[in-house]
């Protein structure tokens, strides 16, 4: 366990912060606004994607001042490693889709996979689906369709705070950070 500590320790101090928390804040606060503006008045469900998901969607929540159901979805790719493999379906929403608007809050949108596959699973349930992400990297080759609410933008490097993690560990680090040589 030793080594494994150590080596979050290294990562974290040796990390470049892109935004900080101040800024996650404001990006917060600017989603919020356009999310409040566009579906306030749909009764919305909103979906957590877990893990990364649960600060940016935890953050959100007192920031949408109007009805609103909440459930959470659980599909992984990463499962601890630093590069995503087959998709894994842990969880679905227990809170039926049917003739729903939903909102998909994620931490990141990354290669697109996950979201791609947790949109087409909320349309093929009959919802009316949107998605909600804190980070979209920018990347020229992505799966399904872009987010409908994008927070901040970053580069291509492996990103870790506000939910999004190393090995696991860092996502309650206080702003966005790249891990250095990833």
């Amino acid at each position: 366990m030793g080594n494994i500590l150590e080596e979050i320790q290294s990562v974290y101090s040796e990390a470049d912060r892109l935004y900080t928390q101040t800024q996650v804040e404001a990006a917060l606060d600017q989603l919020a606004e356009e999310i409040t503006a566009k579906l306030s008045t749909q009764n919305p469900l909103l979906l957590c994607c877990m893990v990364g998901g649960i600060i940016p969607c935890g953050c959100l929540l007192p920031r949408l001042d109007f009805p609103l159901q909440l459930d959470y979805i659980h599909v992984t790719r990463y499962q601890g490693n630093t590069a995503g493999g087959t998709l894994r379906w842990l969880r679905k929403p227990i809170i039926p889709l049917q003739d729903r608007v939903v909102l998909v809050v994620d931490d990141i949108l990354d290669e697109g996979h996950t979201l791609a596959a947790i949109m087409e699973y909320c349309r093929g349930a009959g919802a009316t689906a949107y998605s909600a992400v804190l980070v979209d990297k920018v990347r020229d080759h992505k799966q399904g369709s872009p987010a409908d609410f994008v927070g901040l933008k970053t580069g291509n490097r492996y990103l870790f705070g506000y939910g999004m993690d190393y090995k696991e560990y860092l996502r309650n680090a206080p702003g966005i950070y790249a891990v250095k040589g990833l």
